[in-house]
């Protein structure tokens, strides 16, 4: 399963599970771009993964189709700029629908998901990823979809107690700057995106690629004593600590 699988990262995550062999499910909020999506044998399921009634939904059609989860991928989230813009003009009104709309979008669809699909994760063999950001680590670029991200890294470490008494691991992937993707789109000036290649030591861009490979080996056997990690992919721009 792969929330917000219609594009970018967890696209090409599901292209690659596909191609592996594997029965992919996109989840995601806009049905048109999951349908748009082409990955060969997926099915989809349109929800609004904040919505705990929605994620019900989603948890009953696994139910039904599939019965067990082998691998969870969290990829839905964002930094609210397709969302509506907020009307009136006081400026706690708009920090306050900014910080809710961007956790929201990268903690509440991920934290609701995996609590509804709990039980049906593989026993043993589970796995359950979660995409950070290079972001958490800096508070750069937007401060609220950095705490956000950041946020996530304590849900998955507690996750990872629970579960790794059942063979399950839950690990999370914390991109840099990756090209090809709605989130950082093609409104970037040049000035900032070599500035962002230049902080990397191999001196290039990540690609959704970069990534998915970094999520299909999390999920493999060979990764089945890794758990509780913050797999930073990012050409060296930031270093784990």
């Amino acid at each position: 399963m792969i929330s917000g699988g219609g594009t970018g990262i967890g696209l090409a995550a599901a292209r690659m599970f596909a191609a592996d062999g594997d029965q992919v499910l996109l989840i995601g909020r806009r049905r048109e771009v999951l349908e748009r999506a082409g990955v060969p044998g997926a099915l989809t399921f349109a929800a609004d993964l904040a919505d705990p009634e929605a994620v019900r939904s989603v948890a009953g059609f696994v139910g039904r189709e599939f019965g067990a989860v082998d691998v969870l991928i969290h990829s839905a989230g964002g930094n609210g700029l397709l969302e509506p813009p907020v009307g009136g003009d006081d400026p706690l009104d708009a920090v306050a629908r900014h910080w809710t709309v961007n956790f929201r979008l990268n903690v509440l669809t991920a934290v609701l998901l995996t609590e509804a699909l709990k039980h049906r994760l593989a026993e043993p063999g589970g796995r359950v990823l979660f995409l950070s950001s290079i972001a958490a680590y800096r508070g750069s670029g937007q401060v609220a979809y950095a705490a956000a991200k950041a946020g996530l890294h304590p849900y998955a470490h507690a996750l990872a107690r629970e579960l790794g008494p059942h063979g399950i691991t839950v690990n999370v992937v914390a991109p840099g700057y990756v090209e090809d993707t709605a989130f950082f789109g093609d409104g970037m000036d040049e000035e900032r995106r070599a500035r962002l290649i230049a902080e990397t030591l191999d001196k290039r861009a990540g690609t959704p690629g970069d990534i998915a490979s970094t999520l299909h080996w999390l999920a493999s056997p060979g990764a089945g004593h890794i758990t509780s990690q913050i797999i930073q992919v990012n050409g060296g721009a930031e270093r784990g600590h």
